[in-house]
C-alpha cells in the first residue's frame, strides 16, 4: 500500500520525518508543494492541485492519503475527484469550505511582511499570496457525503481555530472516526508526533482488516 503524506503551508516534506520515525517502516512518500510548482507562472490553488494531483498519479495505488492544513485540503479534494485512487483518508486541521474573511486577512498581511520572511516556508511571497488568494472561494461541502472510503478527522487540542471545521466535518461523514491530539497546536506532526503515529498506525490497521 502506498501512502503519502502532505504537508502544510510553511512546512517542508521534513516536517514528517518525527511522525514516521515513530511508524513502522512502510512504502511513504512526502511530496515538496513548493516544487510542484516551480516555474509556473500561476502558482494558485488549481494549479497546485493539478500538480498534486499528477504527482499522486504516478505513484502505485490506491493509495492512503494523510494530510495537513493546506495537505489535508488537498488530499480531501483528491478523495472526491478520485475516489477509486484512494484508500483511506487521514486528515488534521482541515479546512472544507476555506474561510474567506480570514484568508483575506492572511493575504494583507502577507503582503506587508519582506520576501525574507518566506524564506523557510519553500514558497515565495508572491506563491503564498496566489495561493490565500485563490483558496478564498474553495468549497468542498458538496462532494464530502459522496466519500466512502474510511476516514481519519484529526485536529490539535491547541488548534481552536480549525477545531469547529473538524466538528462540521465529522458530523458530515459519520463513519469517520474524530480524535483530538492532547497538547498539540496545529502542527500537530511538529507538536506531538508519537501520538499522532499512533493515531495513524491504530487507522491504518483497521483499514487493513
Amino acid at each position: 500500500m502506498t501512502r503519502i503524506f502532505v504537508h502544510g503551508l510553511g512546512q517542508t516534506p521534513q516536517s514528517w520525518q518525527q511522525t514516521l520515525n515513530c511508524m513502522p517502516e512502510e512504502p511513504s512518500y512526502c511530496p515538496d508543494l513548493s516544487k510542484l510548482i516551480d516555474g509556473q507562472t500561476a502558482a494558485d490553488y488549481p494549479a497546485l492541485y493539478a500538480s498534486f494531483c499528477a504527482w499522486c498519479d504516478r505513484l502505485p495505488g490506491p493509495q492512503d492519503l494523510c494530510g495537513l492544513s493546506l495537505g489535508a485540503v488537498l488530499a480531501l479534494h483528491r478523495a472526491i475527484s478520485f475516489p477509486q485512487k484512494v484508500r483511506s483518508l487521514a486528515l488534521i486541521g482541515a479546512q472544507f469550505e476555506m474561510p474567506g474573511m480570514l484568508l483575506g486577512v492572511q493575504s494583507a498581511i502577507f503582503h506587508l511582511m519582506p520576501q525574507k520572511a518566506f524564506s523557510g516556508m519553500g514558497f515565495s511571497k508572491q506563491s503564498v499570496i496566489a495561493l490565500t488568494r485563490s483558496m478564498r472561494r474553495l468549497s468542498l461541502r458538496e462532494g464530502i457525503p459522496k466519500l466512502a472510503c474510511p476516514a481519519l478527522i484529526l485536529c490539535g487540542e491547541k488548534d481552536h481555530i480549525n477545531q469547529r471545521a473538524a466538528q462540521q466535518l465529522k458530523k458530515q461523514l459519520p463513519s469517520a472516526k474524530y480524535v483530538l491530539i492532547p497538547n498539540a497546536g496545529h502542527e500537530v506532526n511538529l507538536d506531538a508526533p508519537q501520538a499522532l503515529a499512533t493515531e495513524l498506525m491504530h487507522f491504518y490497521r483497521s483499514c487493513s482488516q
